[in-house]
């Protein structure tokens, strides 16, 4: 998977180590593999009671197959497709992009293997393609209430930006998300480890605003292949009228932009309004659902799939 997982467009969710740490949470992984010649594809799942589903949790932004392009790699992906009706009677994978034809592909090469596929959005992805320009350049387009909120609180907070890990600066972090609107988190300790992994390659971007040496906000990024992940942040509620969550998040937008020189940030899903004011395009994300119709158990769902699609 290590060999696998290194394209020049792999990012974070793609990583063997991603997943290693996915399964110290407790998932029990499965790893379908196929190999013809020099070449492998391989599908990281974990199943239950027949469900086989991605090998994944709500940190992961994406998920998708791990495969070379081309008829080598859409035959090997067929025949894990077709492997996997041994494991399961339903395979469910989300969420797909399908801006570089993953969702499209893995659709193909179950309906290939014989599976009854239904094809979804699930959600969406915020994004920023930067095109060249400089932070500067990029804040003159953002809305006008978002810059004269920055123009107007960006002096009330201190802010610094680490590109290593800082267990003190990841307390703050932490306490911050404590003490924030943020639902809990379930594996804590997973994105500590990862903080720490990322900040060790070089790829960590940690974000902390101080009011009079109060931590009161905090994000997590990482920069990668020249796209910058936004994975985590929060901001105490006690501290609100302060902003210090913009005035951070613009501190970090100008960091990747001018000085990693990214050419896209991310915002991973969710529909959240406030992602809006910061990025300027979306991309969907997709459900693939996966029946065997030899399956007994698929019979029910199947049918009930076509009864909603001749309803609409």
């Amino acid at each position: 998977m290590q060999a696998l997982s290194a394209p020049a467009d792999a990012a974070p969710f793609d990583r063997a180590e991603w997943f290693a740490l996915l399964a110290e949470t407790g998932l029990a992984p499965m790893i379908a593999v196929a190999g013809e010649g020099p070449e492998a594809a391989a599908l990281a799942l974990t199943e239950d009671a027949g469900r086989i589903t991605p090998l994944r949790n709500w940190y992961s932004f994406t998920w998708r197959a791990l495969a070379p392009m081309g008829a080598a790699g859409d035959r090997l992906l067929e025949a894990i497709a077709r492997h996997l009706k041994s494991r399961g009677w339903r395979v469910t994978l989300e969420p797909v992009p399908d801006e570089d034809g993953s969702a499209e592909r893995l659709a193909r090469a179950f309906r290939g293997a014989g599976w009854r596929v239904a094809m979804e959005r699930c959600d969406i992805n915020h994004i920023l393609p930067v095109r060249g320009r400089s932070f500067t350049e990029y804040w003159e387009t953002r809305p006008g209430p978002l810059r004269t909120t920055l123009k107007r609180k960006a002096k009330k907070v201190e802010v610094e930006v680490l590109t290593h890990f800082d267990a003190r600066a990841w307390a703050d972090y932490e306490a911050i998300y404590a003490a924030s609107w943020k639902p809990a988190e379930d594996h804590p300790t997973m994105l500590r480890a990862f903080a720490e992994a990322e900040g060790a390659a070089g790829r960590l971007r940690l974000g902390i605003a101080r009011a009079e040496g109060v931590a009161v906000a905090a994000q997590c990024w990482t920069v990668e292949n020249s796209i910058a992940y936004i994975h985590k942040l929060a901001h105490l509620e006690s501290h609100k009228p302060l902003s210090a969550g913009t005035t951070l998040t613009a501190a970090l937008f100008r960091h990747v932009i001018d000085i990693d020189k990214v050419a896209l940030v991310d915002f991973g899903t969710g529909d959240q309004s406030y992602k809006a004011d910061w990025m300027e395009d979306v991309r969907p994300r997709f459900r693939i659902d996966c029946l065997d119709p030899a399956s007994p158990r698929s019979w029910l769902p199947m049918a009930k799939r076509m009864l909603w699609r001749s309803a609409h």
